[in-house]
């Protein structure tokens, strides 16, 4: 193993990567094809929205299935959201997942608590017994459409010390939506989702963060109005951090199809859009990637734009896709996806990512659901040719993939 050629990429907090990566490989007769051609050393990526689907939707995804799945993209931690069932808004709902994260993870996985009981927005939930075993509180994939009732939200978790993670939306906008309502949805007669669904609700919670002073973070941004309110708000001093996902920076709605694989939630926006956001990447504003891996079944996605559940998976492709679209098109350095996908969401959320990932950046293949370990199949990127082949992925001194 003395004649690796690998390239490491380090920074202060994974500055003994290479001796550890040098330790586990010398350990790892597996991993002898190392010695025939440059091989790549990131520190693990830390995909702080996942959605893994157990208890409750086992049909979906699983713990087991959705973590191994994570290995296989090269992350060594996830955050899991809490639209499950039972709703993890209680101690006794939480531990019913944190038994099943026990026994089937085979990476790092920290769920969150729900905001409100049941996400239904209507009563908050029992953040206090939940604190000691949550990453943080979100009601993903609804919106808090009460002010009162997130900025109680916010002053909680402030005191418990905890973030507010928020998927953003405002139900009486949405108007029977299910695509960006945009040239797309007018052409071909889809009802839309306009942008200020989201933007309005960022905009209510950056004054309620200033306000309470709670640490805020907003998943999934899909416009430039999001990127806009968000960038004035940092440069104010706002504790405001965010997310978007890969498919917003490389698909618009110039790409949509009549297929399932192409919604999602947000959905796919304006070329305008696509790029304010890969502006909001390259000057920090956007402060981390993050897949919104979200699998269904297959006939749950076969019924087209209007009909199919929201959703796609994305935890397998997400450095592949990024590295090809992004690095390769000297978009952003590869220095910066690797603070994107693991450095800056690590030290965001206080999570010790403890593990690595081994890959060949110059091997290409083709997108081919078939061959993913997450039981959801569903990708707009089917058929794609990308670059970058994750080789091993190693957790707690244990490989993962």
């Amino acid at each position: 193993m003395a004649n690796l050629n690998v390239k490491y990429y380090c920074t202060e907090k994974t500055a003994s990567l290479e001796t550890a990566v040098t330790k586990v490989l010398s350990l790892d007769s597996s991993l002898s094809a190392l010695n025939s051609s440059e091989y790549t050393v990131f520190p693990g990526f830390c995909d702080v929205h996942v959605h893994f689907r157990e208890p409750g939707f086992s049909y979906k995804e699983t713990i087991a299935t959705g973590s191994r799945a994570a290995a296989h993209g090269g992350y060594c931690a996830v955050c899991t959201m809490p639209n499950l069932n039972p709703v993890p808004d209680n101690s006794e709902n939480l531990k019913k997942q944190l038994d099943i994260i026990k026994s089937d993870a085979v990476i790092n996985v920290y769920p969150y608590g729900a905001i409100t009981v049941g996400e239904k927005g209507e009563e908050l939930s029992d953040m206090e017994a939940m604190a000691e075993n949550i990453i943080a509180f979100s009601d993903d994939g609804r919106g808090v459409q009460s002010d009162d009732m997130m900025r109680e939200a916010m002053l909680r978790a402030k005191k418990l010390g905890k973030m507010i993670v928020a998927h953003c939306e405002v139900n009486s906008l949405l108007n029977g939506g299910y695509i960006h309502n945009g040239i797309y949805a007018k052409e071909h007669n889809h009802r839309g989702i306009c942008s200020e669904s989201e933007w309005k609700q960022i905009e209510r919670d950056i004054a309620l963060a200033e306000e309470t002073g709670c640490a805020y973070h907003v998943c999934h941004i899909s416009c430039k109005q999001s990127v806009d309110l968000i960038r004035k708000a940092k440069a104010r001093g706002v504790d405001i951090t965010c997310e978007t996902g890969p498919h917003y920076l490389i698909l618009d709605e110039n790409d949509l199809r009549e297929e399932g694989k192409f919604k999602m939630n947000p959905p796919l926006r304006s070329t305008e859009d696509r790029l304010a956001l890969i502006e909001g990447i390259q000057d920090g504003t956007i402060d981390m990637i993050a897949t919104d891996h979200a699998p269904h079944s297959a006939e749950e996605k076969s019924k087209g734009l209007e009909k199919s559940a929201f959703g796609i998976t994305g935890i397998e492709l997400a450095f592949p896709l990024l590295y090809t679209h992004l690095v390769k098109k000297n978009i952003i350095s590869i220095e910066k996806l690797v603070e994107l996908l693991s450095i800056n969401p690590a030290k965001r959320f206080g999570i010790d990512i403890n593990g690595f990932s081994v890959w060949k950046l110059d091997e290409e293949f083709s997108v081919n659901p078939d061959e993913f370990i997450s039981m959801g199949k569903a990708t707009p990127f089917e058929g794609d040719r990308l670059s970058g082949v994750c080789k091993a992925t190693f957790c707690k001194d244990k490989k993962v993939y």
